[in-house]
């Protein structure tokens, strides 16, 4: 566990308060309302998800492979949704057996894996039959220009960001691991960055 490991987790919801305020907090309400049944987060970070699922559900659970985020999602949990599962474990490597969740949710997490097309797999692989994947995230720019510069600045944004990957294709990546892309909207985000911006926010559906 390093330092900027530490640091990152204490200051990433002041960090990220504006755009999640302007930004990510109305997409997560209008996602996470499409929640319903047994239902699987990946990288939940500090938890801003967890007050906003307000289905029906029966089971949450959690994951987060760093050890600061984990003991801050637990915290919030404890808090805020009692009962709620937390597993530290990675994206690529979920410890459940298949077919084993309803719903899963990505925010802001397939720009951090270590093996996107992994993780993806991961999803297919827990989801029932039918089972929908629920995803907002920031991703590469249509703009070629935009786009450049992505690949560009991310060795830098990547080390500051804790993993963290803008510039990859990762609407090509839901579908190219055998997901339906049902609902699909695009923005940008606030107070960030140019390069940092493009957002995509949808459901993808895996085949009956």
């Amino acid at each position: 566990m390093g330092l900027w490991s530490k640091a990152f987790a204490a200051g990433y919801d002041r960090f990220m308060a504006a755009s999640e305020r302007d930004t990510f907090s109305p997409h997560r309400k209008t996602l996470l309302a499409g929640a319903g049944g047994d239902v699987i987060e990946i990288g939940g970070g500090t938890g801003a998800n967890l007050a906003l699922y307000d289905g029906v559900l029966a089971s949450l659970t959690v994951t987060e492979p760093e050890e600061p985020m984990a003991k801050r999602l637990q915290r919030r949990a404890d808090e805020v949704r009692p009962g709620t599962t937390v597993v530290r474990a990675p994206a690529e490597d979920l410890p459940f057996e298949g077919e084993s969740f309803d719903v899963a949710v990505s925010t802001l997490v397939l720009c951090t894996v270590g093996d996107q097309p992994r993780a993806l797999g991961e999803l297919q692989r827990v989801l029932r039959p039918g089972g929908r994947l629920l995803f907002m995230e920031h991703v590469r720019s249509d703009d070629e220009k935009v786009a450049r510069w992505q690949d560009r600045l991310m060795p830098l944004h990547k080390a500051f960001a804790c993993g963290c990957r803008c510039n990859l294709s990762t609407l090509d990546g839901i579908r190219a691991a055998g997901f339906e892309v049902t609902e699909l909207r695009h923005d940008t985000i606030a107070h960030a960055p140019a390069y940092v911006r493009p957002l995509i926010v949808g459901v993808a559906e895996k085949p009956a």
